[in-house]
């Protein structure tokens, strides 16, 4: 169940940033001074503009960001009785505590993205809170599988366990690469596919394309980021993806070759799938839904690779 939490978590906090909602509550942890619920009456409207003057009261909006919140809250919760769990049955694995502790950080990055008005590094560094909370219970869950179902391998097979775990490694830079152009807004900033602004190399500003202590649309001394600095972002992006798509597929179709078909095909299909929902966010210029779907695309490749890294090494080293 916290698993699945998690991927609504995940899924859910895209969908507020995309349909941007992530202001919809000026404060933290409730929405206009209520933890139950919005502002929605004539009275608590107006109430709630004469304590945040600066922020007009979007209901719509302001239920996105709560709800999400609700449900993070639920999740944290789960996380915790993990934690008991574990302690009890005096486990010696520091995972669950780990994530305890991640959560907790997650919460505090939660705040901030509110308080330092969508900062491009916090919102990025909240969403990799999310990502890894979901592969560290991802993992949880996969390793007491593969103690109650074991594997059989060839050594061959086992040989591409580093590259697997290399190409884990490619797959979360690309997340965080993706997450960075999501919250510099820089998806729009190469309209077509596969070239960008109509040329192959166009211009690019790779100074404040990548500054991470700046405000966001701002450079570090506080001037707008210009358009080349978003066109840097989004390019690397697209063109890492394109190293991500070839390692995954030589990967994929070596396990299968290998027989390890389950897993050679969830890698291939999973960034199959990945790749075609990214360019089909292009042509359609990124329509809320398969931009959503996009970050839950990113959960699907991240957790194929994972647990064919987890299984190889799980039976490397039994």
């Amino acid at each position: 169940m916290a698993l699945i939490t998690a991927a609504c978590v995940v899924t859910l906090g895209a969908y507020v940033r995309l349909s941007d909602a992530g202001l919809g509550c000026p404060d933290w942890p409730g929405c206009y001074g209520k933890l139950v619920g919005v502002p929605e009456h004539a009275h608590e409207i107006d109430a709630a503009q004469q304590a945040f003057p600066t922020a007009p009261v979007e209901a719509p909006k302001a239920w996105k960001e709560m709800i999400h919140r609700y449900i993070a809250g639920a999740l944290g919760l789960m996380i915790l009785a993990l934690a008991v769990a574990a302690r009890r049955e005096k486990r010696r694995v520091g995972w669950p505590y780990a994530l305890v502790l991640l959560v907790a950080f997650q919460a505090a990055l939660g705040m901030w993205t509110v308080t330092m008005l969508l900062k491009p590094a916090i919102v990025t560094l909240h969403l990799l809170g999310g990502l890894s909370t979901f592969a560290i219970l991802l993992g949880l869950w996969w390793q007491e599988r593969l103690q109650r179902k074991p594997l059989q391998v060839s050594a061959q097979a086992i040989r591409l366990q580093p590259w697997v775990w290399l190409v884990f490694g490619l797959v979360i830079v690309q997340i965080t690469l993706g997450g960075w152009t999501s919250t510099n807004y820089a998806a729009m900033a190469c309209p077509d596919y596969p070239m960008c602004q109509g040329q192959w190399m166009p211009t690019m500003d790779w100074e404040h394309a990548f500054t991470v202590n700046r405000e966001l649309g701002q450079t570090a001394s506080g001037e707008g980021l210009p358009l080349p600095s978003l066109v840097a972002i989004h390019w690397l992006h697209r063109w890492l993806a394109i190293v991500v798509v070839a390692a995954l597929l030589v990967l994929g179709w070596r396990l299968r070759k290998l027989g390890w078909r389950a897993y050679g095909m969830a890698l291939m299909h999973t960034v199959l799938l990945q790749w075609l929902i990214g360019v089909s966010n292009v042509w359609l210029q990124w329509p809320l839904s398969l931009a959503v779907l996009h970050n839950t695309g990113a959960l699907l490749v991240l957790s194929a690779t994972l647990v064919t890294a987890l299984s190889l090494h799980h039976v490397a080293h039994r």
